[in-house]
């Protein structure tokens, strides 16, 4: 049986979820915002603009995962994609907070929508083939539960740096600040490049699972298609990353807006995703003692009533009560972001087990492609309701209508998308016994081709 992994080695890689996840959600939380407030682009033709740049990543994400799955080099299959797109990814994320001279409407929105998609591109770039090591670091059921949250815990510390930190330094998205933004860009996209370059320095790939003939794109995506564990993988994390980016998209507005505690935002946001790092190992645990598929059937109820609860928050509403809140959204905000991502891994070997072939790229491709898919759809969807309930930029009360609107999207629809993550989970099929069977299969396989074919041992 394969060595076990450090506590060492699961931080380092950990680390890697850091960048993306504190810029995606400086994205989601500060970019409408910036479009809206301070270069002056109203909330339908923002939405416009991200879906436009969104819309290459429904392209893009296979074609680099089919890449990654065909890479050979001395640094491995996914490993120079960390080294030589980091730097990219920082300075993209740099690009997006310029407010160029730009008086027509329309060539504004083309230009944010282009500065998105340079940005998503080397995301990608990075952030996929990243995904595609986990599977590659451990094939041990519980392991793979303890790396994902390592994972997530670098993943929920990006989001608490996201909240918090950025509005520190530029006070209030406002256009007297857009100097203030430029420098936040600077700032944080250098950050976010460091984490993947940790995660090249600190990781080795397994040499027994790079395939002797690299696999074939329209052949990697049918598998994937038939692969019945994946598909309800993929279920459980696109409706869990669509309700994570809808209320990362309208909470700050509410928290401005419903309860008037702007000024408090980022001691709010700071508990909630303080108490979703202490929860961490609570789900892995609970995951431990039962399977990952209870655990988030467990996790996502608790948090869909909590959300539906956080509605009823009014402005007068004590501020201890308003925390207590956020730290119970907190618990399950971290069973929510660990668990779909320690599901699907398990696929993989499925695949391999149905297949004799890996393809962890187009796999990992595909769901950050969901990823794509509930941005493209949550982002807008969001802003649009902005557009349709009267949303009125920098004013000090917005219109009742706007305030139903945001209690919508954070407590009625959250549920019913996690509502129908619980139904995907309880129909899943790989149970740990199946899966611990699988695993048994493929290393007995596996011996038997390095007998083989011993000039194909490691080393």
């Amino acid at each position: 049986m394969p060595k076990k992994l450090s506590t060492l080695t699961k931080i380092l890689y950990g680390t890697g979820d850091l960048g993306y996840s504190m810029t995606n959600s400086i994205i989601a939380t500060i970019f409408p915002l910036f479009m809206m407030d301070v270069v002056g682009i109203s909330p339908g033709l923002a939405a416009i603009a991200l879906f436009i740049g969104r819309s290459w990543d429904y392209i893009n994400d296979p074609i680099i995962g089919y890449l990654s799955d065909r890479t050979r080099s001395r640094f491995g299959r996914r490993r120079p994609w960390l080294l030589f797109g980091a730097l990219p990814f920082g300075l993209a994320f740099l690009l997006l907070w310029i407010k160029p001279d730009i008086a027509n409407t329309t060539a504004l929105v083309l230009f944010y929508a282009f500065l998105y998609l340079l940005y998503e591109f080397t995301a990608t770039a990075v952030y996929m083939p990243y995904f595609a090591l986990t599977p590659e670091l451990s094939e041990d059921y519980d392991e793979r539960t303890q790396v994902t949250s390592f994972r997530m815990l670098f993943n929920i510390i990006g989001g608490l740096i996201a909240y918090t930190l950025p509005m520190m330094l530029i006070g209030s998205v406002s256009p007297a600040n857009a100097d203030r933004l430029i420098l936040m860009g600077a700032v944080f996209g250098a950050v976010a490049a460091i984490p993947y370059l940790v995660v090249f320095f600190s990781t080795k790939e397994r040499k027994d699972f790079v395939p002797e003939q690299p696999p074939k794109l329209i052949p990697s995506l049918i598998s994937a298609l038939k692969n019945k564990p994946f598909i309800f993988a993929a279920g459980i994390y696109l409706v869990t990353w669509l309700t994570i980016i809808i209320l990362e998209t309208n909470l700050l507005i509410y928290i401005k807006y419903g309860v008037l505690r702007e000024s408090q935002s980022s001691i709010i946001m700071a508990v909630m995703f303080i108490t979703a790092i202490i929860a961490l190992p609570f789900w892995t645990w609970i995951s431990k003692k039962g399977n990952k598929r209870k655990a988030y059937m467990i996790g996502v109820a608790f948090w869909a009533v909590v959300m539906c609860a956080l509605v009823l928050v009014r402005p007068e509403t004590p501020f201890w009560v308003l925390l207590v809140m956020c730290f119970l959204v907190g618990i399950g905000l971290s069973a929510a972001q660990v668990l779909p991502w320690a599901i699907i891994p398990d696929a993989i070997e499925w695949d391999e087990y149905q297949t004799g072939e890996r393809h962890e790229g187009v796999f990992y491709s595909l769901i950050t492609l969901l990823g794509k898919i509930a941005n493209s759809i949550a982002v807008p969807l969001s802003l649009m309701v902005l557009e349709l309930t009267g949303y009125v930029a920098n004013a000090p009360q917005q219109p009742k209508s706007t305030l139903t609107g945001l209690k919508i999207m954070i407590g009625p629809i959250p549920a019913l998308l996690l509502f129908s993550g619980i139904l995907f989970a309880y129909f899943y099929p790989l149970s740990r016994e199946k899966y611990s069977h699988i695993v048994s299969e493929l290393h007995l396989r596996r011996e038997a081709r390095k007998l083989q074919h011993p000039s194909s041992l490691p080393g």
